[in-house]
């Protein structure tokens, strides 16, 4: 679904990217790992054209889309859920989620506002509430409804869980899994590895902009110590 291959980009004249690579296929969960400040964000940003970007290839659904704008890809069908949530602060929970809904590509079970509180009871509780008197966590909730609402083939997820109480982790976490379960594609930026061992089916590591090891959950057991120390947790 989504291949990259020796991604490289620049916040202006400062190279932060060399050569990541990394791929995602149709219903697997993929994660990105590393340390702060290794290129995560960055490379999440590069796939989704927000960062200058130069690369042998980005292709998503056998298209090449690495000189896109953002709203193609988008429109093409990936889902961002920023870092930092980025959510309307001066509209409802429910605007913020009718906001972005659309269903481009004519999926089948798209996306509605009943399934996104039934996934999310608490959103639909705070339906009427503006953006900005949400809590963390239920901000994180109405960030993943709202890229939800654009029946994404891929959903991308940058720190998901960062920041959060153990509890509402829990619900962001569960949510997920049922993602998974139906199929949802999924590629996330996260630190908590003991989850992501169980429910990811792929792992991407990033030291200094570059990807320095691949796997999969008993490849990270066996190289647990290497893994450590690149993303030291």
């Amino acid at each position: 679904m989504l291949r990259v291959e020796g991604l490289q980009a620049n916040y202006g004249r400062a190279q932060v990217l060399f050569d990541v690579r990394l791929d995602v296929g149709p219903g697997e969960l993929v994660t990105l790992l590393g340390r702060n400040g290794m290129g995560k964000t960055t490379t999440i940003r590069a796939i989704m054209g927000l960062v200058s970007r130069r690369s042998r290839g980005i292709e998503f659904e056998h298209h090449a889309i690495g000189d896109w704008t953002p709203e193609a890809i988008a429109r093409q069908g990936v889902g961002l859920v920023p870092e930092g949530r980025q959510i309307f602060s001066t509209l409802t929970v429910e605007e913020n989620l009718i906001a972005t809904a659309a269903n481009r590509l004519g999926r089948t079970n798209a996306w509605t506002l009943t399934e996104i509180y039934r996934l999310f009871p608490r959103l639909q509780e705070r339906r009427r509430q503006m953006g900005n008197t949400l809590s963390g966590g239920e901000q994180q909730m109405l960030a993943i409804g709202r890229a939800l609402m654009t029946n994404p083939l891929l959903l991308i997820l940058d720190e998901a869980t960062e920041g959060l109480a153990p509890v509402i982790r829990g619900e962001i976490w569960n949510c997920i899994s049922v993602l998974k379960s139906r199929g949802q594609s999924i590629l996330i930026v996260d630190r908590n590895l003991h989850v992501l061992k169980r429910i990811a089916d792929r792992h991407y590591v990033i030291e200094k902009g570059r990807t320095v090891w691949s796997g999969n959950a008993a490849d990270m057991e066996r190289d647990a110590d290497a893994v450590h120390r690149y993303v030291g947790i």
